[in-house]
């Protein structure tokens, strides 16, 4: 016999989750900067994948942080910088892991990127408390390279 862990939320909650990253996305992508922060703990910490161009600065802690260390870097090096594909994983630990690829364009080598991308984040009371992002460093990495 099996032993089963039960889950520490509800699934009401697990679907109230889902609805808040789905909401993150569609916030990116529509450029609604002061939703996609509003969704986060005033202290959410924030790291990107190791050897990502922007992980110098792990762990992030708070929207400031995250907004300077990671995406304005973003909208300085890349004309544009989208994400698609998602596929969405609830967990039954208040977690909802994004399978995706980036697709971005550099602005000073012209290199055009379709990455890998997984992100994993962590919720508590309808707010995300961590993320954590793994990706394909190596295609991100070369496409900033002349």
């Amino acid at each position: 016999m099996q032993n089963v862990e039960k889950s520490s939320g509800s699934n009401t909650e697990l679907s109230a989750n889902l609805e808040i990253i789905k909401g993150v996305y569609n916030a990116f992508a529509t450029g609604d900067f002061p939703a996609f922060l509003n969704a986060m703990d005033p202290k959410i910490e924030w790291n990107e994948a190791e050897n990502f161009p922007y992980a110098d600065g792990n762990p992030y802690i708070g929207a400031d942080a995250i907004v300077q260390g990671v995406f304005a870097r973003i909208g300085a090096d890349w004309e544009y910088w989208t994400i698609t594909d998602q596929v969405y994983h609830v967990t039954l630990e208040a977690m909802v892991i994004v399978t995706a690829r980036y697709n971005a364009k550099h602005k000073i080598t012209g290199k055009v990127i379709r990455a890998q991308v997984t992100h994993m984040w962590t919720l508590k009371d309808g707010k995300i408390t961590r993320f954590q992002q793994y990706a394909d460093t190596l295609q991100v990495t070369q496409a900033m390279v002349g």
